[in-house]
């Protein structure tokens, strides 16, 4: 008589420096767009969670910010709320960029992750930007760690080596319960999901300090005439300047970022959208605690 299969279920966090690929990697295993994506660094600033069914198990997977050294209060913020994770989870990912092999900062992250408990999968993105000698060689160092479970070469952008390693870490999960049920690819809520997307395209189309300076807070949400959903989002900045530049001539920059931003929004809940954004200075509030803890950035837990 053969004895039922148990199901398989735990928590991985997504782990390494910043712009290595993290927010793809989770956004592709879960086959949804949950976390923000942009060429710069430091685009996640909270842990995102995203969930990936099998029959037999379920994989819970925590995007964290990039780890590094951190100056501003919200930069430290985002490292804490990343090293937080590595006595709660089940399993560690750690994610570095094939082109740029171990560099100073992912030593950095290695050394922050000495005292982790569970396993740790060395993940090697990007392998598409790399000569495969350059990528075995990478893979041969790595091996001489001996800290790592696994090292498995993928490309998340072209989802490469995705199916192969979702079952090496469902295979490195304790048997557990279903945490999340089978329609649920993440416990983020509506809000946050806009304010996702509506920064995202801020970073991307802007440059210089502004990416690193906004926020964006949902402030109303609500159905309106013929299903269309309302949304009221701000802008925050922390200076004058920033604002002007935000909001453009006669509103043209505002429109620029509006638009790709309510698309998103509506492939996202499959509805019509009509997106309001405004800007609000709110000065230096990268480091004030009380501006932090309303943007859902500081928690009492984790006071400076």
């Amino acid at each position: 008589m053969k004895t039922k299969k148990q199901f398989k279920s735990g928590y991985a966090a997504i782990i390494g420096k910043p712009n290595v690929g993290k927010s793809t990697l989770l956004n592709r295993l879960v086959m949804q767009k949950i976390a923000a994506i942009s060429s710069k660094p430091q685009t996640t600033r909270n842990k995102i969670t995203g969930v990936v069914h099998f029959p037999g198990g379920q994989i819970i997977l925590v995007d964290t910010p990039g780890i590094h050294k951190a100056s501003s209060q919200l930069n430290r913020q985002m490292v804490r709320a990343s090293l937080s994770t590595y006595h709660d989870v089940d399993l560690i990912l750690f994610v570095i960029d094939a082109k740029q092999g171990f560099a100073e900062n992912d030593v950095f992250v290695l050394d922050t992750m000495k005292k982790a408990p569970c396993p740790k999968i060395l993940i090697v993105n990007k392998i598409d930007l790399v000569p495969k000698p350059s990528l075995l060689e990478l893979i041969a160092k790595a091996n001489e760690r001996a800290i790592f479970a696994e090292i498995l070469p993928v490309s998340a952008l072209l989802s490469d080596g995705l199916e192969g390693l979702s079952r090496v870490i469902l295979d490195y999960l304790p048997e557990g319960p279903q945490y999340f049920p089978e329609d649920m690819v993440t416990d983020c809520t509506e809000e946050f999901l806009i304010e996702e997307m509506v920064r995202e395209k801020i970073m991307q189309q802007t440059r210089m300090e502004i990416p690193y300076a906004i926020a964006v807070v949902v402030e109303g949400i609500r159905e309106g005439h013929g299903g269309v959903l309302v949304i009221d989002a701000a802008i925050i900045v922390e200076k004058t300047s920033q604002k002007k530049i935000l909001i453009g001539k006669k509103g043209a920059m505002l429109k620029k970022l509006g638009k790709p931003a309510r698309e998103e929004i509506e492939k996202r809940f499959d509805c019509k959208v009509y997106l309001t954004l405004f800007v609000k200075v709110k000065s230096n509030w990268r480091e004030d605690s009380r501006s932090l803890r309303e943007l859902g950035y500081l928690h009492d837990s984790n006071k400076d």
